[in-house]
């Protein structure tokens, strides 16, 4: 029998030091598709990208054979890559180095990308480290709050 999986993962992550630096609405669309386009060359398809001016939020499809891990990593060093070379942000950018993935049933797709799509008014209201904070203790991931922040 061949093997069918359906692996669905919001990952999360923020610039170095949350800087602001997606700050501008035009810009940040245009990372947004271009890490659209970097999942997809890496196997995967982003079902919805979203963030806010420090931060982004992916729900992502991410092939069995492709570690999270890796995905992540070849994500962040591509979008790095592209806003330093080709942007410009008046100084170099970086996503800072860790991240947040967390998987999602099928039946709570919805859910998550109504979620996404709420980023700019939910941060009218709560910091990213706030949010990041929520989605570790709904998510049951244990943490140090020592380490949590670069």
């Amino acid at each position: 029998m061949a093997a069918h999986q359906q692996l669905l993962y919001h990952i999360v992550f923020s610039t170095k030091e949350r800087r602001p630096f997606l700050q501008d609405d035009s810009f940040r669309e245009d990372v947004w598709a271009y890490m659209a386009g970097i999942a997809k060359n890496l196997g995967g398809f982003a079902i919805r990208i979203g963030g806010y001016h420090d931060h982004a939020h992916l729900l992502v499809r991410i092939p069995a054979k492709v570690a999270v891990s890796d995905f992540v990593g070849k994500l962040k060093a591509n979008t790095s890559k592209h806003i330093n070379e080709s942007r410009g942000v008046g100084m170099k950018f970086h996503w800072q180095d860790g991240y947040g993935a967390f998987t999602v049933s099928p039946s709570q797709q919805d859910a998550v990308v109504a979620y996404i799509d709420r980023q700019v008014e939910h941060h009218r209201k709560q910091s990213f480290q706030e949010e990041f904070l929520q989605i570790l203790k709904r998510h049951k991931v244990d943490y140090d709050s020592k380490y949590i922040w670069e």
